[in-house]
């Protein structure tokens, strides 16, 4: 633990926190045991929204609140995580189920995400908010954020539906209007039969690129139950 410790510059009060944090479902089945990181997961993941919301309206005081939840997007997904993780070395510490090792759980990156996730919301409990920012606000600092405002709102809605719903999300074309040489698409993004968002464009990518960030604008302040 002691290594772990120094490489998040951060030392446990409480060791179980921490254990709790590292400790893969797969681990605790096969050992019959209740303790995992998936709670401590959810918990993070409200954690981390927070700090990074709070760096970025603190950080760019020009911008506004569109550039905000896209460059936060970016940041919080499980590809940016699971970077942070891998830079930490968290795989060699984490606590995975045989079948999970075998399979190069430990450089996994939606294990990675989801035990560094974990590991903020422990961070959280056993000090505080202060310390889980400061951890935080370390990664950030380092990190480069040139042209993150252009990333996919396809890929980052996916990433998102697939985190909490397991299945992805779904494109339909509602309308084609125009010329043939001019045309206008819209398309609808869905889940299920509820719809998150739609979009038009010169084209069906551009369409649903455009349905894509409506449904991430609107999942910024709902949530959904398929």
């Amino acid at each position: 633990m002691d290594s772990i410790e120094r490489a998040i510059g951060y030392t446990f009060r409480n060791k179980e926190l921490l254990r709790e944090a590292l400790t893969h479902k797969s681990f605790s089945t096969e050992r019959d045991r209740a303790g995992h990181n998936e709670r401590l997961e959810f918990l993070g993941d409200s954690v981390l929204g927070l700090i990074v919301s709070c760096y970025l309206f603190n950080e760019h005081p020009a911008q506004d609140e569109g550039y905000l939840s896209k460059v936060k997007s970016v940041l919080v997904s499980r590809a940016n995580l699971a970077d942070w993780a891998a830079a930490l070395n968290l795989g060699e510490h984490v606590f995975l189920g045989a079948g999970e090792h075998q399979t190069g759980g430990k450089k996994r990156g939606s294990i990675l995400s989801n035990c560094l996730e974990a590991l903020i919301g422990a961070i959280y409990l056993d000090g505080g908010l202060k310390p889980a920012a400061e951890f935080v606000e370390c990664r950030l600092h380092a990190q480069d954020m040139g042209g993150m405002e252009e990333q996919d709102y396809k890929s980052v809605l996916q990433e998102v539906i697939q985190k909490r719903h397991k299945k992805p999300p779904e494109y339909e074309i509602m309308t084609t209007e125009g010329p043939e040489h001019d045309k206008v698409f819209t398309v609808r993004v869905r889940i299920g039969k509820k719809t998150l968002g739609m979009g038009s464009g010169r084209n069906k990518k551009e369409a649903q690129q455009a349905a894509a960030k409506t449904a991430l604008d609107y999942l910024e302040n709902h949530e959904i139950h398929p």
